[in-house]
């Protein structure tokens, strides 16, 4: 698993032991950051679901400001600050090895707001559109949220995101969705495709 873009691209990345975490394959990330078109650059990002951190670490080199990953596994803990290392970004990267619920509570309560959040739940997760909606409270106005999903698994967009569009990877399944102004004061989702 290496690095795709940027500053870091080539650099290997270390998976988790284990079976516990899918990775993203490089195809699927790489086709990730050209749909985000330079988003990342400058942006805060939260990687939920962390994993190994490649699709934060894949931000950082592509020019994001910061980055927070978040992962309940210790095994993935271990090999996110083994892959931070190996990237050279402990400057700009924070692991929280919490589960999502408690990680997103301590993150609101800091007030941390992020220009791109990137959620890859395990395949199957059960409640898809409430991680969607649970995600605004941490969203800068007009972030980009990028949901992976198994293919075939329609997930409306919830009060306060417009949804932009869906891409197919084999199994795989990459969901665009923009915090309206308002988040969810907004009064409603808008659909558009871009």
């Amino acid at each position: 698993m290496r690095i795709t873009g940027g500053a870091a691209r080539g650099r290997t990345l270390a998976a988790p032991d284990g079976r516990d975490t899918r990775p993203t394959r490089e195809m699927v990330r790489e086709a990730l950051f050209d749909i985000l078109a330079g988003r990342a650059a400058g942006a805060a990002v939260l990687d939920a679901f962390a994993g190994s951190g490649a699709l934060a670490l894949e931000a950082l080199s592509r020019g994001a400001a910061s980055a927070v990953m978040v992962d309940h596994s210790a095994k993935a803990a271990k090999a996110i600050r083994g892959n931070i290392e190996s990237v050279g970004a402990g400057d700009r990267a924070r692991l929280i090895n919490a589960p999502w619920a408690r990680a997103r509570r301590l993150l609101k309560d800091e007030g941390a707001r992020f220009d791109l959040i990137l959620l890859d739940p395990p395949y199957g997760w059960p409640d898809a559109a409430g991680l969607l909606e649970e995600s605004i409270a941490l969203a800068a106005p007009g972030a980009w949220i990028a949901l992976e999903h198994g293919r075939g698994a329609a997930i409306d967009a919830p009060d306060g995101l417009a949804f932009i569009k869906t891409r197919v990877y084999g199994v795989t399944a990459l969901s665009f969705y923009e915090v309206l102004d308002g988040g969810l004061d907004s009064g409603g989702s808008v659909s558009r495709e871009g």
